[in-house]
């Protein structure tokens, strides 16, 4: 290759995925997923001091399971981010009586971080593919030296 001639810069290998991922709230989702499973996992954990039993014992399944749902249709739909914020932040909160303490803890606060995450999250307003040049307006015409002799004077109406 001489001076001359240049290679074309190589594409970069996570170009789309990484639009894609940043036109949605993903750290937000992946974290309130996260969370959900990590509630799912302790209620399965070989603790004989941890029992549910009757209709408690079905929230603490559904609590965790709906967190994760969130956390899929956060990433999946984002338009509709302010409602799965707000459930996952209640659905966080309600896990701490649900779920083994949240989930020991962990849990809980993974929902909650990705719940104000993901009710912080906006959409990006301008997108890369449709971003137009910005072109300058012109400079004003020159202004001719019977205009700055002339004064205007305002009529009293009063």
């Amino acid at each position: 290759m001489t001076v001359g001639q240049h290679a074309a810069p190589a594409a970069r290998p996570g170009g789309r995925w990484r639009r894609w991922r940043r036109a949605r709230p993903f750290t937000a989702g992946l974290l309130i997923a996260l969370g959900g499973v990590e509630m799912l996992v302790t209620l399965r954990a070989p603790l004989g001091v941890l029992l549910h039993v009757g209709p408690q014992g079905l929230a603490a399944y559904l609590v965790p399971a709906i967190l994760v749902l969130c956390g899929v249709l956060l990433v999946a739909t984002p338009q509709q981010r302010v409602f799965y914020a707000l459930l996952s932040l209640l659905l966080g909160l309600v896990s701490w009586l649900t779920s083994n303490l949240g989930g020991f803890v962990i849990g809980m606060l993974l929902a909650l971080v990705g719940g104000a995450l993901a009710f912080a999250w906006t959409p990006d307003k301008q997108r890369a593919g449709s971003a137009a040049p910005v072109v300058a307006p012109p400079p004003p015409a020159p202004r001719e030296p019977a205009d700055d002799a002339t004064e205007v004077i305002p009529l009293d109406r009063g």
